[in-house]
């Protein structure tokens, strides 16, 4: 019987062959092994895929914490999201990071200074979201193993100086990266496909430096490249436009705060549960303890779209800054 290989399994295909880290190699091996067709002409690759994956991971084990290997895996921790830079040299990336936080990053007119992953934690009102500063990226070369940093984060930032007189040639060598490494969607796909949803992670642009472009510099790249992604503008010496920028951030990474009060308290205002976009009462209480969440009765919540201490389903889709009060039983 033929195998009948669907255009996903073969772009599986080829991430696993562009793989430079073990943990690229089973991430790729396991979406071979969920999109392959699932019929008797396919029963013996799915044993090779399966036996392919198990040997990695025991020799990733054998070798100790799995993440030890992989220079470019970054902890999340306490962080509300993950944001992970990309840009070509001297783009103005590890200026955005000294500005937006405490890393020690070294910020130098030549090109790569960046070796590594440099995280630093930006606080935005009540959370702090990280950001990951890494090496730039040129059509020639990218570090191995640093597309997956970018296949795990929450959001991509690709930084541009506005201000160089190459910025397309910026544009088009990330935009290249993220198509070759499916981390964009591509031209004609459908969002849908399973495929995409698995692999894509969300953009956004920001063109740095923009105190030292031209006023009509931003509407060109806006005009080139605003159907790929999103382009707003920053410049690391004006404390306003990166306060907007954080804010685009935070609102690109689709999540919502949410306070906690405990009955005949006072609400927590310093603390807020990061949830994601459209979560209910019940994602909140498995949030808050997960075996008390069994027991939750009803909950009561303050906010801007309804009165004080209403009472609200436990399917209720919570908003930003929502404050909310459970009661078990």
């Amino acid at each position: 019987m033929p195998a009948n290989l669907t255009p996903e399994y073969k772009k599986a295909e080829e991430l696993l062959r562009q793989a430079t880290t073990t943990e690229e190699k089973i991430s790729a091996l396991e979406l071979m092994l969920s999109t392959i067709p699932k019929h008797k002409g396919t029963d013996h690759m799915q044993a090779d895929i399966k036996r392919r994956i198990s040997k990695l991971k025991m020799e990733s084990e054998s070798k100790g914490p799995s993440r030890k290997q992989d220079v470019f895996h970054v902890p999340k921790g306490a962080a509300a999201g993950q944001v992970v830079l990309l840009g070509t040299p001297n783009c103005g990336k590890s200026s955005l990071i000294a500005n937006l936080t405490k890393a020690h990053v070294q910020v130098a007119p030549f090109p790569f200074s960046t070796h590594g992953p440099v995280p630093g934690m930006m606080h935005f009102e009540e959370i702090q979201i990280q950001l990951v500063d890494m090496p730039p990226i040129t059509r020639e070369h990218v570090e191995p193993g640093q597309t997956n940093a970018y296949r795990q984060c929450d959001l991509i930032l690709v930084v541009v100086d506005l201000s160089a007189a190459d910025v397309t040639d910026q544009m088009e060598t990330c935009l290249e990266f993220l198509r070759e490494r499916t981390l964009i969607l591509l031209e004609g796909a459908e969002s849908e496909e399973d495929l995409y949803q698995r692999l894509i992670r969300p953009c956004l642009c920001v063109a740095t430096k923009s105190d030292l472009a031209g006023d009509g510099d931003l509407n060109v790249l806006r005009d080139l490249y605003s159907k790929q992604m999103e382009i707003i503008s920053t410049s690391a010496l004006d404390q306003e436009r990166l306060g907007r920028m954080a804010r685009r951030i935070f609102e690109r990474l689709k999540i919502v705060r949410i306070f906690s009060k405990q009955p005949g308290k006072k609400v927590d205002a310093k603390d807020p549960f990061v949830l994601p976009l459209g979560a209910t009462v019940d994602d909140l209480a498995v949030k808050v303890h997960r075996e008390l969440a069994e027991k939750l009765r009803y909950a009561r919540a303050w906010g801007e779209d309804k009165y004080d201490g209403q009472q609200i389903p436990r399917d209720y889709p919570l908003r930003d800054k929502d404050i909310v009060e459970l009661h078990f039983s």
